[in-house]
């Protein structure tokens, strides 16, 4: 076995693979860039080696830089985790050629499965059931348009070199292809350094499940049995759970042995995923090949959560030269697990992702490392920032019941004692998928978001009446907590006859609002929001506070951060601005015209000049922000007055684009 390894990767997995390591007695090295000199990973290994500047390709994409770092500090292997270089076969090549030892599959392997067309011939030559499409080598657009329209709309491109959900576009009519082609090459050359894509049919109300496989040098090959990840954002998964429900022993048996035969058929060894869409029929379900991805997954935890299994562990043994711990008659499904993936960005706005300090971050309390209730793997902690540099990705929640209705409860439970308060997060979001009828009742598909779109944007769990009532009890209580025991010091509104009358307004949503509180001769208090009153009651349970509100009793912890008090309630979580009575507030003209950034990134490129006419609707740049992206539309009809930056410019969040004369 390995006495030290290189973790060539950063954030959640790096912490993850370290704390394998750290069970196995093998030291560790982490690299890191200028942004990440401080962080959780950097502290996890033994280690760490500077690489960089805080862009990946200046540090985490730099392959020669973690060779060095790998030599100078007597490594013997680099595990590569997930993204960046580890389905690079150049990378696997040069670690093979510098005498260290990847962990992970042999490069001939990464580069028959890295690109999605070659790849698809070979598992057609294994017998591995494909969905129709257009997978060769010429890229000349009026042909790709052509097997478009022999395919038939809708159709779905991909890029050849791609995976994540970057430069795939669906496309559902032949006078909308050529665009889609345009925009998906662009992001797939930017992300992948290659443009090459492959048209498929686009398969209506598919599922995403996918099979785990392990190999050995041995020839040995098992699978791990499979996962739903059907729950997706931009083809990018949300939640993702095991088993798949739904799935007989039959169909994940023929499952599991295409997905073996994929990973024969290129001399897989290691972990690696075999990814199917699956077709719902009346008559049942069918499954076809998607991609393979030569790597760790993201969701790797659940199958470890059903099995008992550390993947990490497995993926150390085998490259070290060992067989597979186990052969396929000993493995077995126990209990449903679900994973939540908790990313920086705003659900309601497009999940556009967000950037900002941790100024709160608490988590579930967690359980076992392996199987076990709840399981939380992070990069971060309370107090570092999510940077516009690297992936959105906060932690992964992971929980394990006896059963998935079991798992579902305990999810809902984790989420609601997952607190983050600096930026905005999905967590609210991933409660309402959990609670909405599709998720709950496992009625899946790609499509499970915009279907329950109703239920999943835009809601309010926590109302305007409980945030104001929270908002005054954190505010009483502070002010008892600084005046002290002194009686003739406190400023909560207690006097020895009469009644006291203290006024307070809120932005809410968007609005303002306003309350009244009466404090009563015997102290008793009664909070008018908006005009309704209600007898108020409360008390202080560590950090939480114990409400009554009229007939709404709840159990809160609220964070003040400046203005906003940030609300967490068992039901869901809201934020409620005070206002200042005594300061002047005018309110500032709304200025026309105006677009700017929507959050911090790169001017990909505009669609417009200076003097062209434009409708509303249109689209006029294009901004890039953690790897995605992202159209700005012009709000209203008008004539471009200035373009305020250039392509490739970098742009901070509410940065002016460029001005519009309506």
């Amino acid at each position: 076995m390995f006495k030290k390894i290189l973790i060539a990767n950063r954030g959640e997995i790096a912490c993850r693979v370290a704390a394998t390591a750290r069970r196995m007695a093998i030291q560790t090295v982490a690299v890191y860039s200028d942004a990440d000199a401080r962080a959780k990973h950097v502290e996890a290994c033994d280690e760490a080696v500077h690489i960089g500047g805080s862009a990946p390709k200046e540090s985490y994409l730099r392959w020669e830089r973690i060779i060095e770092a790998a030599r100078a500090t007597g490594a013997q292997a680099i595990h590569p985790g997930y993204g960046f270089l580890s389905e690079n076969e150049a990378f696997a090549t040069a670690c093979a050629e510098a005498g260290l030892v990847f962990i992970g599959p042999p490069a001939a392997a990464i580069q028959a499965m890295g690109l999605k067309s070659e790849s698809k011939q070979l598992m057609e030559k294994a017998g591995v059931p494909l969905v129709p499409g257009y997978h060769g080598a010429n890229q000349d657009p009026d042909l790709l348009k052509r097997e478009a329209d022999r395919i038939g709309y809708p159709v779905l491109i991909k890029a050849s070199a791609g995976g994540g959900g970057k430069g795939m576009r669906a496309v559902d009519k032949a006078e909308d292809f050529a665009a889609a082609l345009a925009s998906c090459q662009r992001e797939a050359r930017n992300s992948f350094g290659d443009e090459a894509v492959l048209v498929e049919k686009y398969v209506t109300r598919p599922r995403h499940i996918e099979i785990q496989v392990f190999g050995d040098t041995q020839g040995n090959y098992v699978y791990l049995f499979e996962r739903d990840c059907s729950v997706q954002r931009r083809h990018q998964k949300v939640l993702e759970e095991a088993p798949a429900p739904g799935m007989t022993e039959a169909m994940r048996k023929r499952m599991g042995e295409a997905a073996v035969a994929a990973a024969r058929a290129v001399k897989y060894v290691g972990a690696g995923t075999v990814e199917f869409i699956v077709e719902q029929r009346a008559s049942g379900m069918e499954f076809f090949f998607m991609e393979m991805n030569t790597r760790l997954q993201v969701e790797h935890p659940v199958t470890e959560a059903i099995t008992g299994l550390d993947l990490v562990e497995w993926q150390l043994r085998v490259a070290a030269g060992e067989p597979l711990p186990l052969r396929q008659a000993d493995l077995r499904i126990q209990g449903h697990a679900i994973e939540a993936r908790i990313c920086a960005e705003n659900p309601d706005n497009n999940f556009l992702p967000a950037t900002g300090t941790l100024h709160v971050y608490r988590k579930p309390q967690a359980t076992a490392f392996q199987r076990g209730a709840v399981r939380v793997d992070d990069g971060v902690r309370e107090g570092d920032a999510i940077s516009p540099f690297y992936d959105s990705m906060i932690a992964k929640l992971i929980v394990h019941g006896a059963t998935r209705e079991e798992a579902l409860a305990r999810l809902d439970e984790a989420l609601a004692a997952t607190h983050i308060v600096g930026l905005s997060t999905n967590v609210q979001f991933l409660r309402h998928v959990v609670r909405s009828r599709s998720f709950a009742e496992a009625d899946l598909d790609t499509a499970l978001i915009p279907r329950e779109a109703a239920v999943l944007f835009h809601q309010q769990p926590v109302g305007l009446e409980l945030a104001a009532a929270a908002a005054v009890a954190k505010t009483l209580l502070d002010e008892q907590a600084q005046a002290g025991p002194d009686p003739f010091s406190r400023r909560d509104g207690w006097r020895s006859h009469g009644v006291a009358l203290r006024r307070f307004a809120f932005d809410f949503g968007g609005e303002r609002r306003k309350a009244e509180l009466t404090t009563l001769h015997d102290g008793a208090l009664v909070l008018a929001v908006d005009g309704q009153p209600a007898a108020l009651a409360f008390r202080g349970a560590g950090e939480a506070i114990e409400l009554q509100y009229g007939s709404q009793r709840t159990r809160a912890v609220v964070y003040t951060q400046g203005e906003t008090d940030h609300v967490f309630t068992g039901a869901g979580a809201a934020q409620i601005v005070s206002i200042d009575l005594l300061a002047h507030a005018g309110d500032a003209a709304a200025e026309g015209g105006r677009l700017t950034a929507p959050m911090p990134g790169k001017v990909v490129s505009f669609a417009v000049k200076a003097g062209d006419k434009v409708s509303k609707g249109q689209a006029l740049a294009v901004m890039e922000a953690m790897k995605m992206e992202h159209t700005i539309a012009a709000p209203a009809d008008g004539t471009v007055a200035e373009l305020l930056y250039a392509p490739g410019d970098q742009v901070a969040e509410g940065a002016e684009l460029l001005k519009i004369a309506v």
